[in-house]
């Protein structure tokens, strides 16, 4: 057992909503605060003098000058399993080339597949455990990651497998989630509708044979798997027993409504999200994920924060870093931005990048500083939370703790 503190400032999440709008106000910040820590997990939170002569068992770590708490961030929306990389589609992109003249030119999802393809398993067990520590040391504790980039059964297995390997070689969780439906593999010699069925019965039940994932995702878009051939293959994965999320109403809507009616735990991107969308995420428990770095990276707006918090949604907040649309991978200023052209509150910010985005993961055990949760945890070097968030990303965490332990 022991005593962190005294920090300036805990931000707790104690009590906070779930869904709809936070106040700053509403936040419990405990001042001169300390955290008691047993076997990984939070056993206490409060003042730190008041836990010292309660808990004078307690080793004492011993905070030095002006620090803040905060748990630690949830990035519920990765890629960071891929090989190569696509400058190349950036510097056509922002010369003004449409995606479709860019993937005629051999860019796109394709280029990451097909470098993705010729990696080896060891390659991107270390590409993946290379982006994890860089997500960990910027405070980023719980990692979700797609596959994606394989396309077929043996290079999605690889990736999966990497991924698996990965999360043996970071202290960062990665949660892993199958993305075999990311779009139609040019090399398949079939309708997209018979190359989702070889994904149901190729590829899924080997998912559970050896552990690979419980999560499926799938891109419901023009340019990848319409509205019928998604419903199917949702309602398929459903019944084998896996977690569901969406790609929805990035470019056009209809994505989020079959989140929605299939119950899956998220629906990501939502740019294209009218009020209709709005209120219907807002009436389920599907978690509204906004990916501000794929805005960022693809010069397009930002998905309605403010209004799907408004109408009453659960809001996270996730990177999307991919080597394509979204290549920053920095959490933390993407959120920062988007809270300044959306009008999201500081409270409501850091939520979407905590126990908010725990709950994209279907993860009760985090993101919150309260007794029970994994003492996964971050302090920053000011006495006022408010910084964090101020200085839009510059301000790094000084200290990271995963259960409990100092990275």
């Amino acid at each position: 057992m022991k005593l962190i503190g005294p920090f300036s400032q805990i931000v707790t999440f104690r009590g906070a909503l779930l869904q709809g709008p936070i106040a700053d106000e509403q936040l419990e910040i405990i001042a001169q605060g300390g955290v008691i820590i047993e076997m990984g997990h939070i056993l206490a939170v409060g003042i730190f003098d008041k836990l010292r002569r309660q808990y004078p068992q307690a080793t004492i770590e011993e905070i030095h000058g002006k620090q803040t708490l905060v748990s630690g961030f949830i990035d519920c929306h990765t890629h960071i399993c891929f090989a190569g990389n696509r400058a190349r589609d950036y510097a056509m992109r922002v010369a003004g080339k449409s995606y479709l003249e860019i993937a005629k030119a051999g860019g796109g999802i394709w280029d990451s597949v097909t470098q993705t393809r010729e990696a080896t398993l060891p390659e991107l067990a270390a590409l993946t455990i290379d982006r994890a520590n860089r997500l960990l040391h910027s405070g980023v504790t719980t990692i979700e990651v797609k596959s994606g980039y394989g396309l077929n059964v043996e290079s999605e297995l690889n990736i999966l497998r990497a991924i698996s390997k990965a999360n043996e070689c970071t202290q960062a969780d990665l949660i892993p989630t199958c993305l075999a439906a990311h779009m139609r593999p040019r090399d398949f010699n079939g309708s997209e509708t018979s190359y989702l069925d070889h994904i149901i019965t190729d590829l899924l039940p080997v998912l559970h044979q050896e552990g690979l994932a419980n999560r499926v995702d799938i891109f419901v878009e023009d340019s990848a798997f319409g509205l019928e051939s998604s419903s199917n293959y949702l309602r398929q994965a459903k019944q084998l027993g896996f977690a569901l999320t969406v790609h929805a109403d990035q470019f056009n809507t209809g994505g989020s409504a079959l989140a929605v009616e299939y119950g899956a735990v998220s629906a990501d991107h939502l740019e294209a999200s009218t009020d209709k969308e709005i209120m219907l995420l807002a009436q389920s428990n599907t978690v509204a994920v906004v990916l501000p770095g794929a805005s960022i990276g693809l010069g397009m707006g930002f998905a309605p924060a403010r209004k799907l918090l408004n109408a009453g949604a659960c809001v996270a907040i996730a990177s999307d870093w991919n080597p394509g649309s979204a290549p920053m991978g920095d959490l933390l200023t993407q959120a920062a931005v988007l809270g300044v052209y959306e009008k999201l509150t500081l409270a409501e910010t850091a939520a979407g990048l905590t126990f908010r985005a725990a709950k994209a993961l279907n993860l009760i055990d985090r993101g919150m500083l309260e007794a029970g949760k994994l003492a996964d945890m971050q302090a920053y070097p000011t006495a006022d939370y408010r910084d964090i968030f101020y200085n839009q990303g510059t301000l790094r965490p000084i200290q990271v703790w995963k259960q409990g332990e100092t990275i």
